[in-house]
């Protein structure tokens, strides 16, 4: 491995993934301007970021001296790469992030990277397989890390769901689903636009995991996204996680194992209930589910998988 210190452009898209690749051995310059439109946020007061993400005003970005860009949006690679890239910053490697599978047509969505000198690197085995990819694909794996302090104390019986704006999102989201379950299961619903429906509104990301140590279990009743960071997190804190057996889920769950997953709504609603009945099943499941994510999604491995591919097309290059 490579042990300089990379210097990767990239847009301020996703703050907690940024916040983990931060975690890495590299220097990751962010755009800013007055607006603070999407991508522009600069830092932000979200995330405890270090040293080594860094804001350079829009307008600078291409006089900057970099390695590698770093795409996260069709916005990014369509639009913003000819707004505030030189044109031989857009020659440098390239790789595009994409985190999310296709959600208009979810087998024959075609990528918007089709050109063979650009990777894109999926979050997610199920995203590389949905997507329709013209170019060369990878899978980076999340890797996730809170504070050791957190410990896991189930106290209220009680769910938790954290899903930003879940009402104005919809049915893929689950909207629909959590509407349902908590006229059957106490639930609690914290997350950014959730107040106005019956929601404990933010919590502030640095709160978060042990904010949600003290629920009994954590509830994911998204239907069909990405491998959510939220629920790794609170796997991590060793908190049983119920969820839908789609997407990645199906191979990070196992059912009665390290947490409950299945398709049925009702089979899932009994399982809650068993969880809030019975203690010492959530707390062993608990615990079952944070072996699974200290290996598979330690931040360790993710830095080190992100190294390598930067290390690969960069050094290529040359």
């Amino acid at each position: 491995m490579k042990t300089s210190y990379l210097k990767i452009f990239t847009w301020h898209i996703h703050g907690t993934y940024l916040y983990y690749l931060s975690q890495g051995n590299f220097t990751i310059y962010i755009p800013v301007n007055k607006e603070k439109s999407e991508g522009y946020v600069g830092r932000g007061a979200t995330f405890n970021f270090g040293q080594n993400v860094i804001e350079v005003d829009a307008a600078d970005v291409s006089r900057l001296d970099v390695n590698c860009i770093l795409f996260q949006t069709s916005k990014n690679y369509l639009v913003d790469q000819y707004d505030v890239l030189s044109e031989s910053q857009r020659k440098l490697p390239r790789i595009y992030l994409e985190h999310d599978p296709p959600t208009d047509q979810p087998t024959d969505s075609r990528h918007v990277v089709e050109d063979p000198n650009v990777l894109t690197v999926h979050v997610t085995y199920f995203n590389q397989l949905m997507w329709q990819n013209e170019g060369p694909t990878t899978v980076i794996e999340h890797g996730v890390t809170i504070p050791s302090a957190i410990k896991y104390s189930g106290q209220i019986e009680k769910g938790l769901v954290v899903v930003n704006n879940l009402h104005s999102r919809g049915r893929r989201l689950g909207a629909d689903i959590f509407d349902k379950v908590k006229t059957e299961v106490p639930l609690d619903l914290v997350g950014m636009g959730t107040k106005e429906f019956g929601g404990l509104g933010e919590v502030k990301y640095h709160n978060l995991p042990e904010f949600a140590s003290r629920y009994r279990f954590f509830f994911n009743p998204i239907r069909y996204t990405s491998l959510g960071l939220a629920v790794l997190e609170a796997m991590m804190a060793a908190i049983p996680v119920v969820c839908f057996a789609t997407t990645e889920y199906a191979t990070v769950i196992r059912d009665k194992e390290n947490g409950f997953a299945h398709t049925s709504v009702d089979y899932l609603v009994q399982r809650m209930k068993q969880l809030i009945s019975d203690p010492q099943l959530a707390m062993f499941l608990g615990q079952q589910g944070k072996e699974t994510v200290d290996k598979r999604f330690n931040i360790g491995r993710f830095c080190e998988d992100w190294q390598k591919v930067f290390d690969s097309i960069i050094y290529k290059s040359r």
